[in-house]
């Protein structure tokens, strides 16, 4: 479908739903930056523009923001704790049904923490900086058992 908004004709593509498709698909790459969750009581799009996050947030309490470790030190922003950005590559849909509790559980299993950003076309896990690769590593895990499976059952007999 092509729609426009102001000047620009945006092609709005439908994602996939279907849970085997996208864990046999789910492509995770580790980002290499460290990134931070901060909060600001007071919104002022301004100041907060300047600090170019990655995420956004608008709780009651303030806005929250996910912006590079880098950019809250040299800004001097407080915050409790680092993280890493698996990104999964398959552009899942924002209907799909299951994926997020596939990927929570198997990093649960791992005792890893999951902050889960759902974007239009793909999921993002914000997990322990110190338990990154371990992460990474569990979501490539549940992607070769669905692969394998997935293999074992279109195999002729």
């Amino acid at each position: 479908m092509l729609y426009l908004y102001g000047f620009y004709k945006l092609n709005i593509m439908s994602g996939i739903k279907d849970l085997d498709i996208l864990l046999s698909a789910i492509e995770p790459v580790l980002d290499q930056r460290d990134f931070v969750f901060c909060t600001f009581p007071d919104f002022d799009w301004g100041k907060i523009n300047q600090l170019n996050p990655i995420g956004f947030f608008c709780e009651k309490e303030g806005a929250t923001l996910i912006i590079t470790q880098k950019d809250a030190d040299d800004k001097k922003i407080a915050y409790q704790s680092v993280y890493r950005l698996i990104s999964l590559n398959v552009h899942s849909s924002l209907d799909a049904v299951g994926l997020t509790a596939a990927f929570s559980a198997k990093l649960a299993e791992k005792n890893i923490s999951a902050n889960v950003v759902a974007a239009y076309y793909h999921d993002h896990i914000f997990v322990p900086a110190e338990k990154a690769e371990q992460a990474l590593n569990a979501i490539l895990e549940l992607q070769d058992q669905k692969q394998s499976l997935t293999d074992y059952a279109t195999k002729p007999d």
